[in-house]
């Protein structure tokens, strides 16, 4: 490939074949000079102490994400049912403003509410779902 991309830089002073060996080489080079920059290490090389600690920290990585992506689904489930409870306007600001974070003036007009309508509008929304995430909170910690 490299060749053929260069194929107008070929002068014809020397042989094709020449310039064709030259261009590897320095294509092959350049190759090593990178390795140098950036080694390699392999599993094989490690430790048996080295490799039980990498085993243990990718675990420890893989656990903590799939936490997390349980503690989402969670999260969005109870936003979701809380968000159902709620008015439409009250869901409608809290779906634009909060959660696709679409600007309050641009909120404005898809609504033709004024600027200060959304920001209050979302204000006590926010308060509304709040408290009913408590309340829901709260009811599960009865039981």
């Amino acid at each position: 490939m490299k060749a053929y991309t260069q194929l107008s830089s070929f002068e014809g002073r020397g042989s094709f074949e020449g310039w064709l060996v030259r261009i590897t080489t320095n294509l092959c080079l350049n190759i090593l000079r990178s390795a140098k920059r950036r080694p390699e290490s392999t599993v094989a090389d490690l430790t048996e102490h080295e490799n039980e600690w990498l085993e243990n920290r990718l675990a420890d990585v893989s656990i903590a994400r799939h936490d997390a992506s349980e503690r989402g689904i969670v999260a969005a489930d109870l936003a979701e049912k809380v968000l159902s409870q709620m008015s439409a306007d009250d869901r409608l600001v809290l779906t634009l403003v909060d959660g696709d974070e679409v600007p309050v003036k641009d909120v404005a007009q898809m609504t033709g509410w004024s600027e200060s309508k959304v920001k209050v509008q979302a204000f006590r929304a926010r308060r509304k779902m709040r408290k009913a995430v408590e309340e829901l909170l709260g009811r599960k910690m009865k039981k």
